[in-house]
């Protein structure tokens, strides 16, 4: 879609003060704790496009607050695993060998959008040291959160997540659903039943690159909307409802939904594969 044709399909005149209003009727506030999932094309036309977003964001939590991001970059991963697109088996090794190491500053986020990329490089921004599942954050918390990242612990208690988790954290989605909620996955690493795969990353390790094998748990946000669907049957008290730009928005609490994904993965174990 062309800008123009997003122009026209755009009501109203967009901008970082609207969007600052919206973001208040959201119920996000001065000082919050935010982790930000979005897709910039479902907002319409913006002045200052994703910048504008960005500083809306900003400007409303301000520092006292703290805005979060996923900022994944999966590419740097082990290649044998690769599916859209896969790479030719013969490729593998070479992969393996010639990938880049993992770069807080350089290494690329995979399929996070404009507005997460935009976050990247604000130069306050401050992403944790995982190579393939990095979070990045700006604000009050920003420093102690990305502090440490354990390789085997993606999304578990010792990730930004799990110290996320022991404040009050709200979950904003714009334009997008349950199956970007990356939170979710700390419910699956506090499920009772847990597979691990062997995983890769090139790294810097003692001052030199290094492909650096570890266990990792096996994750599955397909089924994260039907966890969020009855979340939100069963706890709408936990949810605020509206829009940012054109795009549908939501606001959840984080805690209790971490302890309803963990209760539901409980209750519903995933079938096993034939």
């Amino acid at each position: 879609m062309t800008e123009f044709d997003v122009i026209q399909k755009t009501n109203v005149f967009q901008s970082k003060d609207t969007l600052k209003v919206q973001l208040q009727e959201l119920g996000i506030n001065i000082g919050d704790s935010i982790i930000v999932h979005s897709s910039l094309s479902k907002m319409g036309w913006i002045a200052g496009a994703e910048q504008a977003v960005i500083e809306a964001l900003l400007e409303t939590v301000t520092i006292t607050g703290t805005i979060v991001m996923p900022a994944q970059s999966a590419a740097n991963s082990e290649p044998s695993y690769w599916a859209l697109p896969p790479a030719p088996e013969p490729w593998h090794q070479a992969i393996r060998d010639s990938l880049p190491a993992y770069d807080p500053h350089l290494s690329p986020l995979r399929g996070m959008g404009k507005i997460a990329e935009c976050f990247l490089r604000h130069p306050a921004t401050i992403r944790s040291a995982h190579p393939a599942h990095s979070f990045m954050a700006w604000g009050l918390n920003a420093e102690e959160w990305m502090r440490e990242h354990p390789i085997e612990s993606s999304f578990g208690l010792a990730s930004p997540l799990g110290k996320m988790m022991q404040h009050d954290m709200k979950i904003l989605f714009i334009g997008v659903d349950y199956d970007s909620c990356t939170a979710l996955h700390l419910s699956e690493y506090l499920a009772d039943v847990q597979n691990k795969s062997p995983q890769g990353a090139a790294m810097m390790v003692d001052g030199r690159r290094q492909w650096v094998t570890f266990n990792m748990l096996d994750v599955d946000s397909d089924r994260f909307p039907e966890i969020g669907n009855a979340f939100e049957k069963d706890h709408s008290e936990h949810l605020y409802y509206g829009k940012l730009g054109q795009a549908s928005a939501r606001v959840i609490t984080m805690k209790p939904l971490i302890e309803f994904g963990t209760a539901w993965l409980n209750a519903n174990p995933a079938t096993p594969e034939k």
